[in-house]
């Protein structure tokens, strides 16, 4: 059963492309690999063949994550109102630093190169959607220690 997920349609469309490539491409070019493999089972002991096909449960399971995760998703735009929401970049200070940290918010699916994702289903996610610049909100990490965190920006 597909789990309920919310992805900007960035993201949607990223791993739409990875799943039509990995159940075309990826599964043909595996399945000549595998092949190859089986021929040379005597010479080599079998350790290719091994391999390609570990490589073929591998596919596999990302192939299925892929379709779970769109038959789940649904698609939302990412928020143009300054607050936090699925998509948002946020730049945070904790505990009063002076240390300003950046986070991409959203699930694991909307990482982009060069930024940290930060989970809506995380103790801080959960209180950190719905917040705008100047908001501070407090959660309790999972050490049990109460924090406080001020949001910064939201871009």
């Amino acid at each position: 059963m597909a789990q309920s997920n919310e992805l900007t349609q960035a993201a949607f469309d990223r791993l739409k492309a990875e799943h039509d490539d990995l159940t075309t491409r990826g599964r043909a070019e595996l399945a000549s690999a595998i092949e190859a493999a089986r021929d040379e089972v005597d010479s080599d002991a079998g350790g290719d063949f091994r391999a390609a096909k570990y490589d073929q449960s591998s596919l596999e399971g990302r192939i299925e994550f892929l379709a779970s995760t769109l038959e789940g998703a649904t698609i939302v735009e990412a928020p143009h109102d300054g607050c936090v929401g699925t998509g948002s970049l946020v730049e945070l200070k904790y505990g009063g630093s002076d240390e300003i940290e950046t986070y991409l918010f959203g699930s694991i699916e909307e990482r982009q190169e060069g930024t940290v994702d930060l989970s809506p289903k995380s103790p801080l996610g959960l209180v950190l959607a719905g917040s705008k610049s100047g908001d501070t909100v407090t959660f309790t990490d999972p050490a049990g220690h109460e924090v406080s965190v001020e949001v910064v920006n939201v871009h």
